[in-house]
């Protein structure tokens, strides 16, 4: 029996569908089939989420606390009524979703501070690491991946923190800074798996932002951050590039160095220009390091459809047929006049939820909704034929479910058959549905070996 859920438009979200019988009848008819083949096992799933802006906490943590409460739960709970965000992207200082840039070590000019012993963790957006414990209570397996938008301004070409690249002189330095960053989330009861050395390193617009060469990447991190790590901080993995699907020769450049790629566990990856395909190009070369996907947002001005339907077929199946074990909206949750942004950050950011009198589910949430809430940490991505105007994605969950997202890219509603293990069922979607489907494996299995014993008779 195949059940589902279905939305079709604002007004009907996650609706329950009709449903579906597995059949061990074989079909006469030619209608399109997803073929499932769960003997063909990919990349584990490690798990759906956005980034904790500074801005996204700052709005959590000005809840009432029994709202606050009941939201987070909402989100983050492990229930079958919630959303069940299983990862964060944290930023390691400011992002561009804050109220200002700023970094845990800034200086007076001619001062020394070889030591760091200046750092301090909350010297700005405090509200991150008491919202993330909230989270982490109700969740301890949140997966939490951290990129820096900008060293502090002292240690860069210009001294600002836009722009500018990392002074070479000071590559010690901040590969320091960047363990103390670990080692105090830590203290605090927050474990980072993951991190990036930069965020865009191709991108000098944004405020933050700095500018790393992959030759400059790689130098960084087989000299300075990798070692730093290893030593200080061995259990947080390190992940090169950060950006977007149309660099691949930047990533493909510092894992080429040997040196570097000894450090580097997997590429993180975004999607404002290129396609997902390119991240199966690099793994191709390099296919013992992960791929994670860590990025894409929804902009306040595009159709609530429209965006659900873009980011389903983009962020969740197309990067998960690319081999990705995660994938990232941007920020958590924005205000009603997006108003959380620095001066020179992005403007009209919609966050998974809006906060403000009310609070608003936004298509974010709905994307996560379809794929956290049903595909669980520890899932593994299974084989399912590629279909013509039905995008979709199949993942065995380690309760032997199967779970597909589909989407009816056709003009007009459209049936189709899906074949799992000798047994079939045929289901309908109206034009643009985006669906979750979800069976048990013993009962295509048992069905699938009635037929074919029926068939050797």
């Amino acid at each position: 029996m195949i059940e589902g859920w279905v939305t079709r438009d604002a007004n009907s979200l996650l609706r329950p569908m009709q449903p579906v019988a597995f059949s061990r009848s074989v079909p006469q008819d030619s209608l399109p089939t997803i073929e499932i083949d769960d003997s063909r096992t990919f990349q584990p799933i490690e798990g759906f989420g956005f980034s904790l802006t500074g801005g996204s906490a700052y709005l959590l943590a000005g809840l009432a606390a029994a709202d606050r409460a009941d939201l987070l739960q909402e989100l983050f709970g492990l229930t079958d009524a919630s959303v069940g965000l299983s990862c964060l992207r944290l930023s390691i200082g400011a992002s561009d979703l804050g109220g200002r840039a700023y970094s845990y070590l800034e200086r007076d000019p001619g001062t020394a501070d070889p030591d760091l012993a200046r750092f301090n963790l909350a010297a700005c957006c405090p509200e991150v690491v008491p919202v993330l414990q909230e989270i982490l209570r109700i969740n301890p397996a949140v997966k939490i991946i951290a990129s820096p938008w900008s060293a502090p301004s002292w240690m860069k070409t210009n001294g600002n923190f836009v722009a500018g690249s990392l002074k070479p002189e000071c590559y010690s330095a901040y590969a320091r800074y960047l363990v103390k960053y670990l080692q105090a989330m830590r203290e605090h009861g927050i474990h980072v798996s993951a991190m990036t050395p930069q965020n865009e390193p191709q991108n000098p617009r944004n405020e933050p932002s700095m500018v790393m060469t992959a030759a400059e990447q790689a130098d960084f991190i087989k000299g300075y951050l990798g070692p730093a790590l290893r030593k200080g901080v061995p259990e947080t993995e390190i992940l090169c590039w950060d950006h977007n699907c149309d660099g691949a020769d930047y990533p493909l450049a510092v894992l080429g160095d040997a040196e570097a790629r000894a450090y580097i566990a997997g590429v993180a990856w975004h999607l404002y220009r290129g396609s997902p395909e390119a991240m199966s190009d690099v793994r191709a070369q390099y296919p013992d390091k992960k791929v994670y996907f860590t990025e894409q947002w929804v902009s306040a001005h595009d159709d609530f459809m429209g965006a659900l339907r873009w980011h389903t077929k983009n962020v969740i199946i197309g990067t998960l047929r690319n081999w990705s074990r995660t994938a990232l909206e941007w920020n958590l949750a924005s205000d009603p006049e997006y108003a959380l942004h620095t001066p020179g950050g992005a403007e009209g950011a919609l966050g998974g939820v809006t906060i403000g009198a009310t609070i608003t589910r936004n298509p974010g949430y709905y994307l996560m909704a379809h794929a956290a809430r049903f595909i669980r940490p520890g899932s593994a991505r299974v084989y399912s034929s590629e279909v013509d105007q039905l995008p979709n994605v199949t993942c065995l969950t380690p309760d032997s479910q199967m779970v597909m997202l589909v989407i009816n890219d056709a003009d007009g509603a459209r049936r189709f058959r899906v074949q799992h293990r000798g047994a079939c069922a045929t289901l309908e979607l109206g034009m643009g549905d985006v669906a979750t489907l979800r069976w048990n494996v013993a009962t295509a299995l048992a069905l699938g070996e009635k037929a074919g014993a029926g068939r050797n008779t």
